[in-house]
């Protein structure tokens, strides 16, 4: 064997040997990922089971909230649709006793004075 094939030997055993220290080193990290990601399963199990006990109570506390408001908006649709009829029932009345006064107090005037005050005679 010539210097150049022994050159050439040794270069493939050492990009072998490389190549075993990168795969033990990828396998180490990946065993190392894993119990990181067991760990976290764990904490989420327990997360999960947390949020289970406060779901319920949550859940009836936001139907609760969902009900009161159904509430408020019906309570003040109503009281919408109240002031809006006593809007249309009192604005003719005061309209009729606008007029009636003015022509309650034309009349008191032309009674004493004798004369309409717009006419100056």
């Amino acid at each position: 064997m010539s210097s150049s094939e022994y050159g050439s030997l040794i270069l493939d055993v050492f990009a072998g040997v490389g190549a075993l220290l990168v795969g033990i080193g990828v396998l180490v990290g990946m065993l190392a990922l894993a119990k990181t990601l067991r760990r976290l399963q764990v904490t989420l199990d327990e997360v999960d089971r947390q949020l289970e006990t406060v779901a319920t109570p949550l859940r009836d506390a936001l139907a609760h909230v969902d009900g009161v408001t159904k509430s408020l908006q019906d309570t003040a649709g109503t009281l919408s649709s109240t002031a809006d009829l006593t809007k249309s029932a009192v604005v003719p009345a005061i309209v009729n006793l606008g007029a009636t006064l003015g022509g309650v107090t034309a009349g008191l005037r032309r009674l004493v004075t004798g004369k309409d005050r717009q006419t100056r005679e």
